[in-house]
């Protein structure tokens, strides 16, 4: 396969240095945390030797209780196999399941190893595409309509990155029914998952079907434990992503396992601190965009980033406007990093502190006021 790097990956805050942003709008997390804040102590006794391939068994059961309230079935330890985060889950997925020539649907504009690895792999991927003027939502009619013989797999994310819209309980519903009546894969990246007030059932719940992907990343601000996972009831599938992880990394890192173990046993208590900060937050951002005349924007319902566009006719000059941000400091995630117009950008409102997101935005009214 040839891999080729992409610009979310080249142009992330962690590639330019995080020294030379002063208002870092990037971020699709919450701000990130430290082993202190989340009780996570290490013993020195702990053995460093390979552990279970699927994941260590509290993790994995912790995992499996969490995902449990809503579902038409209940998930166990063994429907749950650990990553190395969400986007190993999402490789493990596409390189187990699609093959050279098979046919994908993918909502569209995504996270980009949504749409790279099936393309990687030569799969054909057809986008669905989510427009602004109609709320960013997803129309599972024409999902429907699209669906071909050499349909493989329907790929969804809800939360939705990056442009923070949710999926209805009704659409979640019609999409595992088209899964199962025309027996192909529905995925379902549910890494802001944690981050919704009134979250949808975990997919993986719903059909064996299913396969639901998430992480610690997001919600929690621990990207740099590397600890995702993916649900799947079907035993067949199970033994196909085990198979992916096994010849990528064997099993999962024993101090990854064990933070992230000792972090969801305090979950309910880490999200009452979290999620109060994230609506503060946005509160703050939805403030600010009610005098924003030159942005084009669909509301974020849940998750911390949103996907505005500069409106055509009030800022003409993209280039222009990128180049006034970046000179004061200011970055966001351009749209090309979604495979998307330059005028839209991802804004990452849950990372940065109040004062830093109030700077990061008078400087993109600013920037945007030096090109109109």
């Amino acid at each position: 396969m040839r891999y080729r790097r992409l610009p979310i990956e080249i142009e992330s805050p962690e590639e330019r240095g995080y020294d030379t942003i002063r208002c870092n709008l990037t971020e699709s997390s919450f701000t990130d945390g430290t082993l202190a804040e989340f009780g996570v102590e290490l013993s020195g006794e702990l053995t460093v030797a390979y552990g279970d391939h699927r994941g260590l068994p509290e993790l994995r059961e912790l995992i499996a209780e969490h995902s449990n309230p809503g579902g038409r079935t209940t998930l166990g330890a063994d429907d749950v196999l650990c990553t190395p985060g969400a986007a190993a889950a999402l490789f493990f997925v596409a390189t187990s399941l699609l093959e050279d020539g098979d046919h994908l649907l993918v909502e569209h504009t995504n996270y980009a190893t949504n749409l790279e690895t099936p393309r990687v792999i030569g799969a054909e991927v057809e986008t669905l595409e989510l427009r602004m003027e109609e709320g960013f939502a997803l129309d599972v009619d024409r999902v429907a309509t699209s669906v071909r013989p050499s349909t493989r797999l329907i790929s969804v994310t809800s939360p939705h990155n990056p442009t923070g819209t949710v999926l209805s309980r009704s659409d979640l519903d019609a999409l595992v029914e088209l899964a199962e009546r025309h027996e192909l894969w529905l995925l379902v990246d549910e890494t802001y998952r944690d981050m919704d007030p009134d979250p949808l059932p975990v997919a993986a719940t719903l059909s064996s079907r299913a396969i639901s992907v998430s992480s610690l990343s997001k919600s929690y601000g621990l990207p740099g434990l590397r600890l995702g996972w993916v649900l799947t009831q079907d035993p067949e599938t199970q033994e196909r992503l085990l198979a992916a992880k096994e010849q990528v990394v064997i099993c999962g890192s024993a101090l990854d396992e064990e933070a992230a173990c000792q972090v969801l046993r305090r979950r309910d208590e880490h999200l009452a601190r979290i999620l109060p900060v994230i609506a503060e937050r946005r509160g703050v951002l939805l403030d600010w965009l009610v005098d924003q005349d030159w942005l084009d924007v669909v509301e974020p319902r849940a998750g911390v980033v949103c996907f505005p566009r500069l409106r055509p006719g009030a800022v003409d000059d993209v280039d222009g406007f990128y180049r006034a941000i970046n000179d004061d400091g200011t970055f966001v995630g351009e749209g090309h990093w979604f495979d998307a117009d330059r005028r839209h950008f991802r804004l990452g409102f849950g990372w940065p502190g109040t004062d830093e997101l109030l700077a990061g935005l008078s400087s993109l009214t600013a920037g945007a006021a030096s090109v109109r």
